[in-house]
């Protein structure tokens, strides 16, 4: 597998490789493989019927790692793939997925992931998911990523859901049912400026006794940049479920937050918290009187909040 200077700064950027990684991978570009590798235990399948894989993780399997970035490096490209995650009893296995756009030309480059992961009792997954956009091109940079989650008894789903700069327009989905004991935590970052646009939409059904959510999403907009948050939690028995969303908003950008919660069981306990606010000239003074230029202190600042 040979890789350019710009599939080098993607995978970068998006899987935190520098070279061809250990375990198992799926490495996409411009809608072609560009290598593939299995394992013992893990095995990816083409799928026959439309572009993408199919993942199976073994049951028990500990400690290993399955990378399938996307890469999209020509102007004009639209790329969608259908990747199917079958993740076995008991097994704990760490996912990075990711796309990076660039996009050298004037025409509109786009990639949308679909994604359905059946996660097996007593499982625990982290699965991280990057995307990125670069380019000397004024072709618009796009990402709509769709997720869907099921999460057998026990089984625990941590999701690291991350976008700073680069991208034009997202429409992120993401659906999950959790059953009895199951437990996801999910962490989004998201960082716009310029014209861009983010609307993202997280709903979990909480079926099960005693299975429990929290979704903590942070962002900052920036220039003329929208953002729009759906974060929903759904009760459906005794459970807990807790939505925390905190903005920084600069500029002239636009933010709506609209957490919401439905009890259908008198045990349900859910709780949503919503801030948007913009940076404290406390913090700056603060960061000025240590050297650093107002700017400086800005990104400082930033970088901490959406660590």
């Amino acid at each position: 597998m040979k890789l350019n200077v710009i599939d080098r700064q993607i995978l970068d950027k998006v899987a935190d490789l520098h070279s061809v990684p250990q375990g198992a991978y799926n490495i996409r570009r411009d809608g072609e493989a560009l290598g593939r590798h299995s394992t013992a235990n893990i095995d990816i399948v083409p799928k026959k019927d439309k572009p993408g894989i199919d993942i199976f993780i073994k049951p028990y399997t500990k400690g290993e790692s399955v990378h399938i970035p996307v890469i999209l490096s020509k102007a004009g490209m639209e790329d969608t793939v259908y990747n199917t995650f079958h993740i076995g009893e008991g097994s704990d296995v760490y996912i990075v997925a990711g796309c990076g756009i660039h996009n050298p030309g004037n025409r509109r480059s786009q990639h949308d992931g679909i994604h359905d992961f059946y996660v097996g009792k007593g499982a625990k997954v982290k699965y991280v998911e990057r995307h990125y956009g670069q380019g000397e091109g004024t072709g618009e940079r796009i990402l709509n990523p769709t997720t869907y989650i099921e999460v057998e008894e026990g089984g625990v789903v941590e999701l690291e859901m991350v976008q700073i700069r680069g991208v034009d327009d997202t429409k992120r989905n993401t659906k999950v049912k959790l059953h009895k004991d199951a437990k996801l935590i999910v962490t989004e970052r998201l960082l716009t400026d310029r014209e861009q646009e983010a609307h993202s939409i997280i709903d979990v059904e909480l079926i099960g006794e005693d299975s429990s959510a929290q979704i903590i999403s942070r962002s900052v907009a920036k220039d003329n940049s929208k953002q729009v948050f759906n974060l929903n939690l759904i009760g459906l028995n005794r459970c807990r479920g807790h939505i925390q969303c905190d903005s920084i908003i600069m500029d002239n950008a636009h933010v709506s937050s609209i957490p919401e919660i439905t009890a259908r069981h008198s045990d349900a306990q859910l709780v949503h918290e919503a801030a948007i606010g913009k940076i404290a000239s406390e913090q700056i003074l603060k960061l000025e009187t240590l050297g650093f230029t107002e700017e400086q202190a800005e990104e400082i600042i930033l970088e901490g909040f959406l660590k």
